[in-house]
């Protein structure tokens, strides 16, 4: 055995021989281990589907990479994967759901996935055995369909092999210490006895640069050794093979393989298998297991068939294809699948480790393994991903979550994999979590909340008895109107937003002021300022921003988006500890905790401050002399001591009130008090969002992330090209591969843009939406995105793809309303 390695993966799935094989092929010396037989986790009770269906762009990357990867694999390793390219019919029994389809249709063609529409008549002509009476339509995908799990693993383990890795079974890593420039990595070899892997007495220690799990189900004792957290917990999932079907073995005779089905309303799938079908469920009631391990006696083993639970799915299996009625059951598979609360896998950089990688909570192992191992190995040999891998990040999860809260959430998403994704759907398992103070009283005044990073945050404001479940739609939902109610009062009046979920970092000592100047674009501000700034990855891309509070000569207070609270601090921990030798002593703490924040913004916003902040000259005390825009000042507020600052993400007069999190409450009720006879009015995040886009305000996750520059996000006031700074220099060998814009859209009358559509010109797309909404200032539909830098003229005439129609749409000025702040900097 090697004891040398530059990679190390640990976990023999196909996940793991994917990450292998193109580590691999990229020329690193790479070594996988396995503690049993490859395949012998997951990946061997796999029904092997390969649905291209996903509503997250980069997870629609990885896939289309997996499906396309395997059709390969015969010609270079000379293995058969067997890869069924049957093609995958999604039927939907309501309108709703082909909306989510029509939407879901708009990503795919940002990456060039082919589908087709069907009619129930196009349906039951091509396709007799299936009832079409209830349906009212589907997508179809040509190219995609089913594989042989254990046949694709072996593929692309041979064609790691010749590509130089090597690959042990039987070693189980018992042990990891990173020793500051590398990972001695403690491994033990298994035998078998009575049936059970147990260890012997043979260890080695094996001296890794990079590792990589993809432990599959032993995910939660992965993280304990390596002393992390990881919501990665499997949940059961079964599913029933029929004995053959006459009248598909006659089907079959003068049409060829059946294609895939879904029919997602009842929540199965089924395919063909040897004449018969394979029939899984995804129903309610699936357990989680292994909460903390897998036990050793657990092996390619399976749970017992639960039939109960998954009755409705089998009637309504029948109900659907008419034939099996009379057809037998031959064999039942109940078997472990990792699971994530959102559903996403967890890949890439591990939080707090270096070069330690996870490839962890695949639910869809064998459609994303070969995307998986492609964009996972770019990310480590390049330094960055050609697509933006954020949303997959394992530090999408922080310290706050528990096993308990790994548990609830998975069992949730487990059954929502078929149910309608609404695109402001809130899931309901394992909430109220994360609470300001001021929740209840927020809660009483009709908050209806989402959350984020765990966070209970306010969405908008409704009246007593509204329903959010009932709300959601693929189309404006019921909140609609309360959010722009609430838009329309900031725009005129003035509005108070919750923003305690904000992240928040203090940064100190002597080496603060080198290192933040090295770490981000923008000029540093003078004291008592603050600068909107950019934190660049390898690639010269955007790994976070941050709005920078210069307190003192060397005191810094960071503020970044509350979604990606961990990757921000994993992010800037990581920089200090490399630069902190070159520039001084730094001190970091999370002070996100300490600090409650209330966004006050709209032309009465000095209005109701004046009337509560204790100054000489509260007349004069808020005025643009004394407290100009973009500036900080220490103010009391009532008994509050506050951290005001002149800035507002809505585009009006503001300040973000940055507050001791204890006297939150104290401080809401003197602002409802005070804001009373100007009309103050609670406002939510989904306003906010439509506010902030009329200003062009780029967004985390959206605008900004891992696969554009902020030059190519359009942030040049906010690069000084003057001074040198991480990323620079990849960043300027970029160019401008495309532009950010923004767009008002003239859409349907009962929709708007969500963020995910395709931009055409002349029948030719040229650009994708990052963000979407409505401007209650234009009375339409806007929308922000990336299109061709040539097209990025104010005034292009566009169009933007929804229900599968091509809607006019005209790109803007940056900041169309209001382009010269001229409302952000108004005087007394």
């Amino acid at each position: 055995m090697k004891t040398h390695v530059k990679a190390l993966v640990v976990g023999g799935g196909a996940v793991g021989t994917s990450i292998a094989y193109h580590l691999a092929k990229a020329g690193w010396e790479t070594m996988l281990l396995e503690r049993d037989e490859l395949t012998s986790g997951s990946t061997w009770h796999a029904a092997g589907l390969l649905p291209y269906f996903n509503m997250s762009y980069a997870s629609t990357h990885i896939h289309d990479y997996s499906i396309k990867f395997y059709k390969t694999l015969e010609e270079e390793t000379g293995l058969n994967p067997g890869f069924s390219v049957v093609g995958n019919l999604r039927m939907a029994q309501s309108r709703e759901r082909m909306d989510e389809y029509m939407l879901y249709a708009t990503t795919a063609e940002n990456v060039d996935v082919p589908y087709e529409w069907m009619s129930p008549d196009q349906i039951k002509e091509r396709y007799p055995l299936v009832r079409t009476d209830d349906l009212v339509g589907a997508i179809f995908h040509p190219t995609d369909g089913y594989i042989n799990p254990a046949d694709v693993t072996m593929a692309m383990a041979k064609g790691a092999r010749q590509y130089g890795a090597v690959i042990e079974r039987k070693w189980q890593v018992d042990g990891y210490e990173w020793t500051g420039d590398h990972w001695d990595v403690t491994v033990t070899k298994m035998t078998e006895k009575g049936g059970n892997l147990v260890p012997t007495d043979e260890q080695q220690v094996i001296h890794a640069e990079h590792v990589v799990t993809a432990t599959g189900n032993h995910a939660q004792r992965t993280a304990r050794l390596l002393g992390i957290k990881t919501p990665a917990v499997p949940v059961e999932h079964q599913y029933i093979v029929t004995e053959p079907d006459p009248a598909l073995v006659e089907w079959r005779k003068q049409n060829g393989e059946h294609p895939v089905l879904r029919d997602v309303d009842a929540r199965w799938y089924v395919r063909e298998e040897r004449g018969g079908w394979i029939l899984g469920p995804y129903e309610d009631g699936a357990p989680h297991r292994f909460r903390f391990d897998v036990p050793d006696s657990f092996r390619a083993d399976l749970f017992p068939l639960n039939l109960e639970r998954i009755e409705q799915e089998y009637m309504d299996f029948i109900h659907r294809i008419p034939s099996t009625e009379e057809v037998g059951l031959k064999d039942d598979f109940n078997g472990p699948i990792c699971y994530t609360p959102d559903g996403n896998p967890l890949l890439g950089p591990a939080p707090g480790l270096r070069n330690m990688w996870l490839a962890e909570g695949f639910s869809f192992g064998i459609t994303a393994a070969g995307g998986a191992g492609h964009y996972l190995a770019q990310v480590m040999t390049a330094g960055e991903a050609e697509i933006d891998m954020a949303s997959l990040d394992p530090k999408r999860y922080g310290d706050w979550m528990t096993s308990e809260y790994a548990v609830q959430k998975n069992e949730e998403t487990y059954p929502f994999l078929l149910k309608l994704h609404w695109p402001d759907e809130e899931r309901p398992a394992a909430r109220p979590l994360r609470t300001a103070p001021c929740y209840d009283r927020m809660k009483a005044h009709g908050a209806q909340f989402g959350q984020v990073n765990g966070w209970e945050r306010p969405n908008y404001f409704a009246p007593k008895g509204f329903d959010d479940m009932a709300a959601s739609s693929f189309r404006r939902g019921g909140w609609w109107q309360y959010a722009k109610a609430e838009a329309e009062a900031i725009r005129s009046g003035v509005g108070l937003i919750d923003a305690t979920a904000f992240a928040k970092h203090r940064l100190t000592g002597p080496g603060a002021t080198a290192f933040l100047d090295w770490f981000t674009t923008n000029k540093l501000p003078k004291v008592g300022r603050i600068n909107l700034t950019y934190a660049l990855g390898p690639a010269g891309t955007t790994h976070a921003e941050y709005t920078i509070v210069r307190q003192a000569e060397n005191d810094y207070y960071l503020v970044s988006a509350g979604g990606w609270h961990a990757y921000d601090e994993d992010f800037l921990y990581k920089a200090i500890e490399d630069k902190e030798p070159e520039f001084g002593r730094i001190n970091e703490e999370d002070v996100t905790t300490q600090w409650g924040v209330f966004a006050i913004a709209g032309p009465k916003s000095r209005a109701v401050l004046a009337e509560l902040i204790n100054d000489p000259n509260p007349d004069t005390a808020l005025s643009n002399k004394r407290f100009p825009w973009l500036s900080m000042r220490n103010i009391e507020l009532g008994m509050v001591p506050v951290k005001a600052i002149r800035v507002a993400y809505t585009g009006e007069l503001g300040w973000e009130l940055h507050h001791p999190i204890e006297m939150q409450n104290h401080l809401f009720d003197l602002l409802m008090t005070a804001g009373e006879k100007h009309g103050l009015k609670l406002v939510g995040a989904r306003a906010q969002n439509w506010l902030r886009q009329e200003k062009s305000y780029r967004a985390f996750g959206t605008e900004l992330g891992r696969d554009a520059t902020p030059l190519e996000a359009g942030l040049d006031r906010f690069v000084d090209l003057g001074k040198d700074f991480h990323g620079k220099a990849a960043m300027e060998q970029t160019g401008l591969r495309f532009k950010c814009v923004t767009l008002l859209v003239d859409g349907p009358d009962d929709a708007d843009p969500w963020g995910r559509e395709a931009i055409y010109l002349n029948g030719e797309r040229v650009g994708r939406c990052t963000s979407g909404g409505y401007s209650a200032h234009f009375g339409e539909s806007i929308a922000m995105g990336y299109v061709r830098p040539d097209l990025a003229e104010s005034g292009q005439a566009l169009e933007v793809k929804m229900f599968d129609r091509l809607w006019p749409a005209t790109v803007t000025e940056d900041s169309p309303y209001d382009p010269r702040n001229e409302r952000i900097r108004v005087d007394n």
